[in-house]
């Protein structure tokens, strides 16, 4: 099996031991991804669609950096603070994915950091 981290030019230091993607053969496990800023600060604070966009627009780079497409996602774990913004989420979330939609699951939890109000990890086959 052949391993490669994936780190898109300009990604911040993550928070803890890890990175944002890892690409194994032809699978890439994008890492849980927040909506932080190059110093991992929380942007769009009190906005799930704009935090949602910023979180799938940093997926899709990374997807992207692997040599890959949204297309490419065939599932993703979301992770929401209050299902009161699962609405607003699920409508960002159709427009990155306005063809064949990935599997997926979505659950109410904590998250890191308190501002933040959607974290989502992928899966995608490139190739």
């Amino acid at each position: 099996m052949s391993k490669q981290v994936i780190i898109p030019e300009g990604t911040s230091k993550p928070l803890a031991p890890y990175v944002p993607a890892t690409k194994a053969d032809n699978i890439v496990y994008v890492s849980g991804t927040l909506p932080f800023d190059e110093n991992n600060d929380v942007v769009h604070v009190g906005d799930a669609a704009a935090q949602t966009r910023h979180v799938l627009t940093t997926i899709q780079n990374v997807i992207q950096t692997a040599g890959g497409d949204m297309d490419d996602v065939t599932f993703n774990s979301i992770f929401v603070k209050d299902w009161a913004d699962y609405d607003a989420v699920n409508q960002v979330y159709a427009e990155f994915f306005p063809n064949e939609k990935p599997a997926r699951f979505c659950i109410q939890c904590g998250l890191v950091k308190p501002d933040a109000l959607v974290e989502i990890a992928s899966i995608a086959h490139i190739g």
